[in-house]
């Protein structure tokens, strides 16, 4: 999955801005995180078109990052994102971010952003929800 981050000044009316152009450009937000530290927003996204998103936030004057996700299926046990975070660090893979996609009584979905997509893939095989399978 890819993932697009944005660094802005944070702004009254940013983040509805930044939905309008997207939803102008008929592009779906699939998961969103907004933090603003220190008077910047910083707004990680998975679009449903993160090309074209890129292309048309950019256009629009916003400075975009493009990022690959690792989106990984978990029981929802204790201890299951400890077991993960521990393989990626062993293996060197540096955690950028994750957000919960969704989460029900037995299991819980994660996008992960990592500095690693293809390796973490590899490594995460057992637990990775693909474009053919659903949360």
């Amino acid at each position: 999955m890819k993932c697009v981050t944005i660094i802005a000044d944070d702004k009254v009316g940013l983040l509805a801005d930044m939905s309008y152009i997207l939803s102008k450009a008929r592009i779906n937000i699939e998961s969103i995180n907004v933090d603003v530290i220190a008077g910047k927003a910083i707004i990680s996204t998975c679009l449903s078109d993160a090309d074209k998103g890129k292309v048309v936030l950019a256009q629009a004057g916003y400075n975009v990052e493009e990022m690959n996700a690792v989106v990984i299926k978990l029981p929802d046990e204790p201890g299951q994102l400890n077991k993960i975070t521990t393989m990626l660090s062993k293996e060197g893979i540096g955690i950028q971010n994750v957000h919960t996609l969704s989460k029900d009584t037995s299991s819980t979905v994660l996008s992960i952003i990592v500095d690693k997509p293809k390796r973490a893939s590899t490594l995460l095989k057992e637990f990775l929800i693909t474009k053919e399978s659903s949360y």
